[in-house]
């Protein structure tokens, strides 16, 4: 596969999960992909990145080392980048009323203000985009479900939607497209660890393919999104998530 050969760009959050099977997936199709986390290498006992994938050592909330990573990576690409996938984020677990206000905002710091100013600081790169400047937002279930214990993720993945549609069109005559992403239950090796028998169940039964999904499937979408093919594309969240949205009853 080949058809993002000569396409260059970013995928924050990326040293395991989902941000680092984004990163592979456009990488074997030919994407040249920089990957910004806090590690700045691919966490132990996660897959290894495929050629074409470069780790960067970064924090998304300092902008100003975000702005130079970014500059730099755009000379290196005669002065332009092509995509952009927010994926970094943060969650923080507690009953609503006993949540610190500082652990509030560090969500939302996280999730929506970070993914907007990574948004901004790409925008005259990606607007130079001779393949057309994509944005690929990770939102959530839970920017269209309500769960308990993570209040403030909820409203950070709803933002996101907010994010998405606002931006795409606000840039759609800039050469930039935005779209988001909202995964559902997928296989990981966290997911083992922290869920019991009973759990499981409980959520499998609440998704109507009674099956938890592969992140395979959730890069091959991005990079769809982000592909030739994606370009008329603008303002919509893909929900990922074997049919739990359309469940009624």
């Amino acid at each position: 596969m080949s058809e993002l050969d000569g396409y260059a760009g970013i995928v924050t959050g990326g040293s395991s999960g989902i941000g680092l099977e984004v990163a592979n997936q456009l990488a074997a199709r030919g994407a040249t992909v920089y990957i910004i986390s806090r590690t700045g290498h691919v966490k132990s006992d996660c897959p290894e990145s495929l050629p074409g994938t470069v780790h960067i050592k970064g924090d998304i909330t300092d902008t100003e080392e975000m702005r130079g990573i970014i500059r730099e990576l755009a000379e290196k690409h005669e002065g332009h980048l092509d995509f952009l996938v927010n994926n970094a984020g943060a969650t923080y677990k507690c009953v609503a009323q006993d949540i610190p206000e500082e652990e509030f905002d560090r969500v939302l710091n996280t999730n929506v203000k970070c993914s907007f100013l990574m948004a901004q600081m790409l925008y005259p790169y990606l607007r130079k985009s001779p393949h057309k400047g994509r944005i690929v937002n990770i939102s959530s279930m839970s920017a269209h479900l309500g769960f308990s214990l993570v209040v403030p993720y909820c409203v950070s993945k709803s933002a996101v939607l907010g994010l998405t549609r606002g931006l795409a069109i606000e840039w759609a005559n800039d050469n930039i497209t935005v779209n988001s992403i909202a995964p559902g239950w997928f296989h990981s090796k966290m997911l083992d660890e922290v869920m019991d028998d009973k759990r499981r169940e409980q959520i499998l039964n609440r998704i109507p393919v009674h099956d938890f999904g592969d992140t395979k499937d959730l890069g091959a979408l991005a990079a769809f999104l982000i592909g030739p093919n994606g370009s008329y594309i603008n303002g919509q969240d893909y929900a990922m998530d074997g049919g739990a949205l359309a469940f009624g009853y």
